[in-house]
């Protein structure tokens, strides 16, 4: 199971900003202008602010919690995919490659066509912009193509 820390980190930022809202949405409703009667709203919720902002802190803290061991935690080399399908772009022809765990690639000849194939520009090889299955290194939560 992958957890995405990104999304665990906003929403625990999200759940502390909502659960603090009783201490500082009436002050914003006021300064805007707001009518007196919401400051009531205050008044029913400021006994239980103590338990909001504590929850708040709680989910902050776990999601905190998840960013920094999920994002230390190494994928098992075990795990590793190899076997990837690469598809040309120019003429549709798909072929099943194990891809090179000690380089990248950059360059791959389509066998039907003969078009020479290169990264996109936003990736580093052949494998992350044309397969099913990313290079290794992006696989192990790596620099791509870094060779340790």
């Amino acid at each position: 199971m992958k957890i995405n820390y990104k999304q665990s980190m906003i929403g625990s930022a999200f759940a502390f900003v909502l659960a603090t809202s009783c201490c500082w949405l009436p002050f914003l409703i006021i300064a805007l202008g707001g009518a007196t009667s919401l400051v009531s709203l205050n008044a029913g919720l400021e006994k239980y602010s103590g338990f909001f902002m504590t929850l708040g802190l709680g989910f902050f803290l776990y999601g905190g919690y998840q960013f920094y061991t999920m994002k230390n935690k190494k994928m098992n080399t075990s795990d590793l995919i190899l076997s990837s399908i690469i598809t040309c772009p120019e003429c549709g022809f798909k072929k099943e490659e194990i891809m090179p765990t000690n380089a990248c690639q950059y360059f791959y000849e389509c066998e039907s066509c003969h078009t020479v194939l290169k990264p996109k520009e936003q990736d580093c090889c052949v494998y992350c912009s044309y397969a099913t299955v990313p290079c290794p290194p992006i696989q192990l939560d790596q620099d791509c193509c870094k060779v340790n």
